[in-house]
């Protein structure tokens, strides 16, 4: 059996630099497939590359325009290539329309001395907490099971909440074991932060994701089913803010960071 991560984020190599990829319809989100999974495709098709160096350490991807259910194409251009890394630009279109700009870039596995400074929150096993389900009708959530310790969506009649932290365990809800473009897709896996502040009437799409991965593709293989997953915000304002999250293997590993700048509005009221 093919997992459902892997049937969403196939690619069709049609030349050197363009793969062809297909809407899931277990990936759905609000307007189009989940951000997670559009930026793990996009890896993919760098991943899948023939001139592929090492391994990817850092992505950003740019949300254009939503992407309607069916076939778009990927470009992944490895635009420099040094010793060590690979630099890449990436776009991807439906039809004529641009629906996604991206970069990435590649590297190779070094042994160096290391060091983390972050710390990992003090929380207990998986299974100390019960299975949680955020109450939206959005096919993505049924890929995943999530475990909240702290900080999920305050649903009326609940009171708002001071801050946007939130903490949960995080795994697939078919057995998969961890690589680049799953981490990457569970690097969306938070809800809008500004859920917690203003409500889930609220509108909210991501427009730019940026995803750092700090661990080897055999790190992450070994990293178990559970990740620990902690998100927060900086700043709102302008229809705009910023969430910055971490995610974390059960032994305490920090996996990757993630950022993104997200639109929101707010419901209208009154006539």
């Amino acid at each position: 059996m093919v997992h459902v991560l892997d049937e969403a984020i196939a690619v069709t190599r049609t030349n050197d630099e363009t793969v062809a990829a297909r809407t899931h319809p277990q990936w759905e989100n609000m307007v189009g497939p989940f951000g997670g999974i559009t930026a793990a495709t996009v890896a993919s098709a760098v991943l899948s590359h023939p001139d592929l160096l090492g391994e990817i350490v850092a992505v950003t991807v740019n949300f254009a325009a939503p992407i309607a259910a069916g076939e778009w194409s990927i470009v992944a251009e490895p635009v420099r290539t040094n010793r060590t890394s690979q630099h890449w630009a990436i776009t991807a279109r439906q039809g004529a329309d641009v629906v996604v700009t991206a970069t990435a870039v590649t590297g190779v596995d070094r042994d160096t001395w290391g060091d983390t400074e972050a710390v990992m929150p003090e929380v207990g096993a998986p299974d100390t907490y019960a299975e949680t389900r955020i109450p939206f009708p959005l096919k993505w959530l049924e890929n995943y099971r999530m475990r909240f310790i702290a900080g999920e969506i305050p649903m009326p009649p609940a009171p708002l909440a001071d801050d946007a932290d939130t903490m949960f365990w995080l795994r697939h809800a078919e057995e998969r074991a961890w690589d680049a473009p799953a981490l990457i897709a569970a690097s969306d896996a938070f809800y809008p932060r500004v859920f917690r502040r203003r409500g889930p009437a609220v509108r909210a799409s991501t427009i730019t994701l940026t995803t750092y991965l700090h661990a080897p593709a055999g790190e992450l293989a070994a990293a178990g089913a559970h990740l620990l997953l902690r998100a927060g915000a900086s700043r709102y304002g302008r229809g705009l803010f910023e969430q910055r999250g971490e995610i974390w293997s059960e032994a305490g590993a920090l996996l990757a960071t993630t950022y993104q700048l997200v639109y929101f509005s707010e419901p209208r009221t009154g006539s």
